[in-house]
Order: structure tokens, then sequence, then C-alpha cells
């Protein structure tokens, strides 16, 4: 007769609880999983099945019950970890679509928005616009296998253990968020400085020639200007983020490797 008992009970349990919190936090949180069009059962589905491959690598356990004091604190740590690795990506997208909001502003059109439903509030258009060449060129360039990649190595440099979760983590994810966001300023910083090249000539334009009206031109021109400059970014805008998602894969690294 097969008989288990409560010690291998809880060793299975063990084996593949803890690293499915680990991995379905990240699932919830980094870009194109995290997506609301992703329904939930199948982010559930490629977290466990991730879990089940990798459970059978990991190396011996903490002995302690899944649901004890000790075993608790472990799941937390678990998911504390993976959203500080998803979030880690995440922050590479909202560079990207602050480079859009800023040269959304720059050309007029800070106004034109639509409700976007996974930030569940109103995106400007422009900023939609790069996040979607991001997302794509992310899924191209097989971004989402190297995250999980990235995840599988972090159970080497921070275990699954309960005296993990050290505050140098989360230090280095807030300096990733500096050194990020500066350089979604430096991916519109050429549209910025066309733009105001050309509203400074409008400016000129009207003092020389107030009779041309160059409110009533100033405008669409200054899309027409703003939209060719991004076209013509565009074929360096994939080199650009593809550095980006390189970086922000090993900066999943360090953050796992500032909490031990």
């Amino acid at each position: 007769m097969f008989t288990v008992t409560y010690a291998q009970l809880n060793a299975w349990l063990t084996a593949f609880l803890w690293p499915f919190v680990r991995v379905l936090a990240l699932v919830a949180t980094a870009p194109a999983f995290s997506e609301k069009s992703v329904p939930v059962r199948v982010k559930v589905a490629i977290a466990a099945f991730v879990t089940l491959i990798v459970a059978p690598t990991l190396g011996p356990l903490p002995q302690v019950t899944v649901f004890s004091a000790t075993g608790i604190w472990i799941i937390v740590n678990q998911f504390l970890i993976g959203v500080a690795l998803g979030f880690t990506m995440q922050i590479v997208f909202a560079a990207i679509q602050a480079t859009g909001e800023i040269i959304g502003f720059g050309m007029g059109l800070g106004f034109a928005t639509f409700f976007d439903p996974h930030a569940s509030g109103s995106s400007a258009v422009v900023s939609k616009y790069m996040n979607t060449i991001a997302m794509l060129a992310f899924i191209a360039l097989d971004g989402h296998l190297q995250m999980l990649t990235a995840l599988l190595g972090t159970f080497q440099t921070a275990p699954v253990a309960a005296n993990i979760l050290g505050a140098g983590g989360w230090r280095m994810l807030a300096g990733w968020g500096a050194t990020v966001f500066s350089a979604g300023l430096l991916l519109s910083l050429p549209v910025v400085a066309a733009l105001l090249i050309a509203n400074l000539s409008l400016g000129i334009l009207n003092r020389a020639a107030p009779q041309i009206g160059v409110f009533q031109i100033g405008f669409p021109l200054t899309i027409l200007v703003g939209m060719l400059l991004v076209q013509l970014m565009a074929p360096n805008m994939i080199p650009f983020f593809a550095r980006l998602f390189d970086s922000g894969i090993d900066e999943m690294g360090r953050v796992a490797l500032g909490f031990r």
C-alpha cells in the first residue's frame, strides 16, 4: 500500500511552493506577462510550468513546515524578491513611456490621451506608441525568455531562505530607476532639441512677419516635425531598446545579489 508521511508531503510542498511564489510574483509584475490581456489562469500556468522545471535543480531547502512562522516568512521573502525583479524590468518600460510623454508635450499632443487598461488611466498617444514599439522589440529579441533565465539564476545568488531580503537590493533598485530615467530623457533629447529649434524659428518668424499667422501654422508644424523625427529615430530606437533590455536583465541579477 502506498503511504505518504507528513514529512514527505511537507518536503514536496515546500519544494514547489516557495519557488512558485517567486516565479508567480515576477510573472504578475514583469513586462509582457503582466499585461491585463493575459488571463490570470495563463499567468498561473506559466509560473507553475517554470517552477516544475526549476524546482528539481534547486539545492537543499530549509527544513521547516510550510505554514509555520518561518515558512510564512520565507513565502513573503520570495514574493518580495519576485516583485522587485519584475519591477526592475518595468522601470525600463516606464522610462520609455516617459520618453513618449516628453516628446508628446513638446509636439503639443499632451492633451491627446486615451484610456489605457494596463495603466488603469489615461495615457498619451505618443507614450503608448513608444511602449508598443518597445514591447514588440522586447518579444522579438526574446527578452521575456532572457528575463525568465535571469529569474532562474537568482535562485543561485539568492537561494530560498528565511535570512535574506537585505536592504542592498532595494537601494540598487532605486538607483537603477534614476539611471534608466536618465536614459529615457537622453532618448527624447533629439526630438526635444529639434522642436525647440522649430519653436524658436516660429517665434522669429512671428516677429519678422506677424501677418503670416504663426499661431495657425505653428501647431500643425510642430506635430509634423515631431512625427517626422520619431519616424527617423525608429531604426535607431531598436538598438537603444536592446541595450536597455540587456541592462535590465543584468540589473535583475545585481538586485537579487543585493538581497543576500
